[in-house]
């Protein structure tokens, strides 16, 4: 098929991500209206697409739409040679979309379809803030991919080179050869590794660490190759071991500096950089890159992994029909709070009317609590829709939120920080709105948010992007003389956001959280 067909009527994109990280997205006019995440609302973590998501979704669409997209996959990771859903796993160029009339509900409407590659590569660029026509560099690194493109002032996307594939995978494998009796590589595994790697003094590989960094970048990676790595110290070492934690570090640097010498190499012009894919998660990377003096600016999306190719696919057939690669979008433009959903017969709750400075005073004297304001956020992070928030000033508040979340002891807790304040406390003097660049703590107070290695991802917050959590940062900055708040995720283990009035009370009922805020209440456990 051809290039695009300017000037359509086509207004309105309705867009599903198959797979792993299933998500729906809507974009109308230019703007992304919403996208809903399958893992959100105590799904499991990286839930393919389910009926409740879909329908949660089709209640905010008031006609049926111009287009309906469908993100590239494969029915299945582990086998090849099956047909492909829509245009399939890689493919940058044209002939890699598909575009036909079929029936919807009765009305012709056009079906569209571009590669996961694409998704990634489009979806980034739409959300940029750089304008359709500046070229850019893109990166994606994530699972399976690990290359680079260069995107040219008429969206043309020439592949650079690949410089490793499975960066994702490979990164994450660490965790799988050192924990005893895991089974499977799990998509969680990578955040803990970057959390490990804050232990590491880094430096030189030894000759053990060179050979097992070696076997791991030499080969596919798949469930039971570390069956074949009996001869690494690291086999079934523990997570926790001192020599496994150095080595995680190294192994961090390693796969970072194939990537950097590659763009030292091939991306000389000056050019932004838009980074994509799960990898781009990686606080640390996208800290370097941003230092890196390569290029003339970074942009990390809050969906970088696959829970933006809905989107990504929905830009792309945009593009197509009109000629349009850029939409408007806010990043909290998920779910809504479900607060019918609830019929929960556990602990008692004292309902208080909503006051920032009684949440500060209670949040000053130790007090933890969870955070639900309007829709949620799109992508993995919590941005203060559906947080726990806490003070940040005692290694027990850390303890604290790390049990309650039932997550290892050695996973850092991220701040939130009014923007204005921000290098005040942190070497930092830029926004941070999604929480995806490392920066070092310079306040030795902020004790509970500061890891091992004196880092910490922040958020920063200002009036206009989340007026509820900056109204409640700055009321605590009146009581305590600090802008800043521990933010973690509001979430059972293992599965996504909570979402509902139910859900909620359950997970306070059920740990050591002192009671939940929403936007017009406090809600204090009773004891």
């Amino acid at each position: 098929m051809g290039g695009h067909v300017p000037n359509s009527n086509v207004t309105s994109i309705l867009s599903f991500k198959p797979g792993h990280d299933g998500s729906i997205a809507y974009i109308k006019d230019g703007k992304l209206e919403f996208s809903y995440e399958a893992e959100k609302d105590s799904h499991g973590r990286y839930s393919q697409l389910n009926a409740s998501t879909i329908f949660d979704a089709f209640q905010y669409i008031d006609d049926i739409p111009d287009v309906v997209a469908i993100s590239g996959w494969a029915k299945t990771l582990e086998f090849d040679g099956l047909a492909d859903i829509g245009s399939g796993y890689a493919g940058i160029d044209l002939p890699h979309m598909q575009s036909q009339k079929m029936n919807f509900m009765g009305r012709q409407i056009d079906m569209f379809s571009s590669s996961h590659e694409r998704s990634h590569l489009m979806g980034t660029y739409a959300m940029s803030p750089f304008a359709q026509g500046e070229p850019c560099y893109a990166l994606i690194w994530e699972g399976r991919f690990g290359d680079f493109y260069e995107i040219d002032p008429s969206l043309k996307i020439k592949k650079l080179g690949t410089v490793m594939n499975q960066p994702g995978v490979k990164y994450g494998f660490l965790y799988h050869l050192a924990s005893e009796g895991s089974a499977k590589i799990s998509n969680s595994y990578s955040g803990k590794v970057m959390a490990l790697a804050g232990f590491s003094n880094r430096g030189e590989l030894n000759e053990i660490e060179k050979k097992t960094a070696d076997f791991i970048l030499n080969n596919t990676v798949y469930d039971g190759l570390e069956d074949y790595m009996e001869w690494s110290p690291f086999y079934n070492a523990g997570v926790e071991d001192a020599d496994f934690k150095e080595f995680c570090g190294k192994f961090s640097d390693l796969i970072f500096n194939e990537f950097l010498a590659f763009a030292q190499k091939n991306c000389k012009k000056g050019y932004p950089l838009l980074i994509s894919g799960g990898c781009g998660l990686n606080c640390e990377w996208n800290s370097k890159w941003k230092n890196s003096g390569l290029f003339s600016d970074i942009f990390v999306a809050p969906v970088t992994n696959d829970t933006g190719s809905a989107i990504g696919t929905a830009v792309d057939a945009l593009y197509h029909h009109t000629g349009v690669a850029k939409v408007s979008w806010d990043v909290y433009c998920g779910q809504d709070f479900k607060k019918h959903v609830d019929n929960y017969s556990g602990v008692k709750f004292d309902r208080h009317d909503f006051d920032a400075k009684s949440v500060a005073k209670l949040l000053k004297d130790g007090k933890i609590f969870g955070l639900i304001h309007g829709k949620c956020e799109i992508g993995p992070r919590a941005l203060g829709n559906r947080s726990i928030i806490a003070a940040p000033f005692t290694l027990e508040s850390k303890r604290r939120i790390n049990a309650i979340k039932k997550r290892e002891d050695y996973r850092p807790v991220a701040p939130v920080c009014l923007e204005e304040d921000v290098a005040k406390f942190f070497d930092w003097d830029q926004s941070s709105p999604y929480m995806l660049y490392f920066q070092k703590v310079i306040s030795p107070k902020l004790k509970a948010i500061t890891h091992v290695d004196d880092t910490a991802r922040v958020q920063t917050v200002t009036q206009t992007s989340n007026a509820h959590l900056y109204n409640i940062l700055n009321a605590f900055k009146y009581e305590t003389g600090f802008g800043v708040l521990c933010n973690t995720s509001l979430n059972f283990l293992g599965v996504g956001f909570i979402n509902s009035l139910h859900d909620i009370k359950h997970f306070v009922g059920t740990t050591d959280l002192d009671g939940f805020i929403t936007d017009d209440s406090i809600y204090l456990k009773q004891l």
